[in-house]
């Protein structure tokens, strides 16, 4: 195929796909990378992992031809994957550096289809309940379906994977009667109502949330601290735990699982300015301290954490879930340990960039917007921080 944007070459280019590349990581293989977007998008977001080697050089660069300097710090004696935004620019770079010797790669579809990459993992608790988590690796967004007795809810599911619910879900033999977010999320596009509209499954969020503004709160099922869920045999008891957002909400299930939404990660807690900004942000940090301590580490020291995120530097269990014990995770975070003022003053100095057309994904969880499967999948590529800082 021509390509009419970049010269011509003679290397043919065979793709990575990224679940093989995500396969290539996983299995602790030395990984080098080649990102040929501009700078501020690869600092912005970009693969990354332990054994994960990137160099950052534009594309543009390329295009009076190869160039030995330009690359003088990728490998030749390894394998090289190059990367771009769609999987177009990353190409032409591959077959350059091909065509000079390189053992060369490009990521199919580039970042975009880095985005797509969608994975499982599934979960037996001592009540017999399944939880299956779901992972998307380019964002840390995490995902849960819960089944028991032929019926199924789906906790925070993102809007570009309805269609992987509801396969999963038939072949789990089981209907979809809840789908539940904990929040109004800031960093990606809520499948709640694609999925409910696919399923006929009832839409359920917390009152809270739906007082922030919720246009079409009036189909929902609203729910609050006490109240529980029945899904086949297993039951989601509602324990409200604000700080994050005002109506952020954690999803117990059969006790044996916490479904933290962003209120408490694995390796982090939740920042606490995506609401009201930088001037709500103590309050919304002392009120976090208050929910960790009073509603969430009162827990028994067993109960799985199962957090709405994952970050880069977070280690997965060996079967790839990103779940812990709550011991564990007050173990690892010495943030948990401190006094109220401490608390406050570390969240409100470590925390990162917003996310990415956060305002814009609001207004759409909200309901005040309709953006198109692909503008919405476009507004939520990039990292997630939501965390406070690991």
């Amino acid at each position: 195929m021509s390509k009419p944007m970049f010269p011509e070459t003679d290397a043919e280019i065979v793709p990575t796909t990224p679940a093989e590349l995500k396969a290539r990581i996983d299995a602790g293989e030395s990984v080098t990378l080649l990102d040929t977007r501009a700078e501020s998008e690869y600092e912005t977001w970009h693969i990354d992992g332990p054994t994960v080697r990137t160099v950052n050089v534009p594309y543009f660069e390329f295009l009076d031809g190869f160039d030995a300097d330009l690359v003088a710090d990728v490998p030749t004696d390894e394998p090289v994957v190059v990367v771009c935004a769609k999987g177009k620019s990353s190409e032409f770079v591959a077959e350059l550096l091909a065509d000079a010797g390189y053992d060369t790669s490009h990521l199919e579809d580039g970042m975009r289809g880095w985005a797509r990459l969608y994975e499982h993992t599934d979960i037996e608790l001592p009540s017999g309940t399944l939880v299956r988590q779901y992972r998307r690796p380019s964002s840390g967004c995490l995902a849960y379906m819960i089944v028991s007795e032929g019926e199924a809810a789906v906790v925070d599911p993102l809007r570009a994977f309805t269609d992987r619910y509801v396969a999963h879900a038939n072949d789990l033999d089981a209907s979809i009667e809840y789908v539940l977010d904990t929040h109004i999320h800031a960093d990606h596009v809520s499948g709640l109502r694609d999925l409910a509209d696919a399923t006929g499954a009832a839409m359920i969020i917390p009152a809270a949330a739906a007082a922030r503004g919720v246009v079409d709160a009036d189909a929902m099922r609203t729910v609050d601290g006490g109240d529980t869920l029945t899904v086949g045999g297993a039951t989601v008891a509602v324990r409200p735990t604000p700080g994050h957002t005002s109506g952020m909400t954690t999803y117990r299930v059969d006790d044996h699982l916490a479904l933290t939404g962003d209120t408490l990660f694995l390796d982090s807690v939740a920042r606490p300015d995506l609401e009201d900004g930088d001037e709500g942000a103590r309050a919304a940090a002392e009120q976090l301290y208050d929910t960790l301590h009073d509603r969430l580490l009162t827990l028994p020291e067993d109960t799985l954490v199962g957090p709405a995120h994952f970050g880069d530097a977070e280690t997965a269990r060996e079967d790839g879930a990103h779940l812990a014990t709550l011991a564990s995770v007050v173990d690892r975070l010495p943030l948990l340990g401190v006094n109220k003022e401490t608390f406050v003053d570390r969240v409100l100095a470590n925390m990162p960039p917003r996310p990415a057309n956060y305002q814009e994904i609001i207004a759409a969880n909200l309901g005040a917007t309709t953006p198109s499967v692909e503008d919405a999948f476009t507004m939520e590529l990039g990292p997630n921080n939501c965390a406070a800082g690991e």
